[in-house]
């Protein structure tokens, strides 16, 4: 058998979005540091986040109202305490970014001062989205990628899939520890070992698990599931948000509409031309994901539509290009012109509210195993997540998250003696399509009964389906060789069960979560919170 390829670090960082990269960098001057990317360095979810940032920069805005509109877009389930640390920390974010490059937009004030250009999303009561035009995400990794390639004190493993976390338990060790993790060489084709003295999942959420999602396709749970199987909780992983608006093309799929169109005036209509979001809401195009999602939906099914429109082509056309340049340039080429037409528009599968449980220095259940991103459950989200929240998210607890590891790595045993991943007793698969057909027939259940609108009785028959599904994988696990698609497929499985799980759980409609058997909402509201059998 070939000698298996072993590393060793001080940190892991499993993930190569915003989260990982910023964790890294605060990292790299006091330890050494592997990152861990799925596919390409700069693919991930940051590089598709369009609309920006939120912090208070402007003198008539304020931390508080930050944190009154978070916890209001929250449906009564944020800790308040994580939206309060996430508001007060967020303009050191943001100065961080801009002192590692970031281009946020900016212009000059009637006095000729040079500030940075602020938008307003919904959910947002004052303008405090920092953006750079309408591809934020894109600027935030390509600017974090060029920091980390050039760090004497960071390895770069593109191509890796992490398989699952290396624990005391599996070493035979006493106590609840991560002393790192094995993961699959996607090139070579072939398991190697890292061993650090910390591990930090930063590996984003599980929209992949949908039919229809906004998200890359390495969004698939990952580091949701490993930790789960480590031993971690999770908690409300019910609430998954569907952006309202996902261009429907068929050659554009999963590609977003940024938020910002709306918050810059855009309506939504009927393909009759009429709006209808005034209907649901007093803020009408303005309101909550999870309301305007909900609207699009109810206006599908009762018009037996396949699509809604967005139409800012009321706006001058210097205007949409300016603001919108990605967005214009992209629907052009499917033959949409914004600035003439509306935009067919779909809600998709867009962000996993929920995950591994932190506190506010992304500490696990385990340690020296943390979570940060949308991978981790801080409290911030609460049942809906508010637009421009998330890539903040990400920066403010790699940050919180980087000073704890700072504090724990002079006193940390690195364990060197890892064992090999053990595929003495596998083979090469010869059938690749009972994953395929598994991949598809898991999304679109989950599509079909855990989706924007739920019922028990969906709920009840997706669990059913997931727990057929997860018997077929594991005996598929246990007997061939691994592959991403292997790996991924199990990995969605246990993130289904999850959201599954939880959503029956909930026995009340409140944020992401509607459920026509509980419509109404309970008086003292807690999060679902799942613990695994150690």
């Amino acid at each position: 058998m070939q000698q298996q390829k072993k590393h060793l670090c001080d940190v892991l960082i499993i993930g190569s979005g915003a989260a990982g990269l910023s964790l890294a960098l605060h990292l790299a001057d006091n330890a050494k540091v592997i990152v861990l990317s799925k596919g390409p360095l700069r693919e991930g979810s940051t590089l598709y986040a369009q609309g920006g940032i939120a912090a208070v920069f402007d003198e008539n805005d304020s931390i508080a109202s930050h944190v009154d509109d978070t916890l209001i877009a929250g449906a009564g389930l944020c800790e308040a305490a994580a939206v309060q640390f996430t508001a007060e920390h967020a303009k050191d974010a943001m100065e961080w970014l801009i002192a590692q490059g970031v281009p946020f937009d900016q212009y000059k004030d009637e006095d000729g001062v040079l500030k940075y250009h602020l938008t307003r999303e919904g959910g947002h009561s004052h303008r405090r989205i920092l953006h750079a035009a309408d591809a934020t995400g894109r600027a935030v990794q390509i600017t974090l990628v060029e920091q980390v390639k050039g760090h004497p004190n960071i390895q770069l493993l593109e191509n890796y899939n992490a398989i699952d976390l290396i624990t005391s338990s599996k070493l035979g060790l006493a106590g609840q520890k991560c002393h790192g993790a094995y993961v699959w060489n996607r090139d070579e084709e072939c398991v190697e070992v890292i061993g650090a003295k910390c591990v930090a999942l930063a590996t984003g959420g599980a929209s992949k698990v949908y039919l229809y999602t906004s998200n890359p396709d390495v969004a698939s749970g990952d580091g949701i599931a490993m930790a789960w199987r480590a031993g971690c909780s999770v908690a409300n992983m019910e609430f998954n948000q569907f952006h309202p608006t996902s261009l429907y093309h068929p050659e554009a799929q999963n590609y977003l509409i940024t938020e910002a169109m709306r918050g810059e005036g855009a309506y939504l209509k009927r393909p009759d031309g009429s709006r209808f979001m005034p209907d649901f809401d007093e803020r009408a195009e303005l309101a909550p994901r999870d309301i305007v999602a909900r609207a699009i939906d109810y206006e599908m099914k009762k018009l037996g539509a396949h699509c809604v429109y967005l139409d800012i082509s009321h706006k001058p056309k210097d205007f949409i290009i300016e603001h919108f340049p990605t967005i214009y340039a992209k629907c052009l080429s499917v033959g949409i012109d914004i600035t003439k037409q509306p935009i067919p528009v779909v809600p998709a599968a867009h962000y996993t509210c929920g995950g591994v449980m932190t506190n506010l220095n992304g500490q696990t259940d385990i340690d020296n195993l943390y979570a940060v991103g949308e991978v981790a459950y801080t409290g911030l989200h609460g049942a809906n997540r508010m637009a421009s929240n998330s890539l903040l998210e990400c920066i403010v607890f790699a940050q919180s998250a980087a000073r704890h590891i700072k504090q724990q790595l002079e006193s940390t045993r690195l364990v060197t003696e890892l064992p090999c991943w053990d595929e003495s007793r596998v083979t090469d698969s010869d059938e690749e399509v009972v994953i395929t057909h598994n991949w598809h027939e898991l999304r679109l259940f989950m599509w079909d009964y855990v989706g924007i609108v739920r019922t028990e009785k969906r709920l009840e028959r997706a669990l059913h389906r997931v727990e057929l599904l997860q018997r077929e994988i594991q005996d598929y696990y246990r007997n061939f060789r691994v592959s991403n698609n292997l790996l991924e497929l199990r990995n969605l499985t246990m993130v289904a069960e999850l959201i599954i799980r939880s959503a029956m759980q909930r026995k009340e409609s409140r944020g992401l979560h509607y459920n026509l058997d509980y419509p109404e909402q309970l008086a003292k509201p807690t999060p679902t919170i799942l613990t695994p059998v150690r």
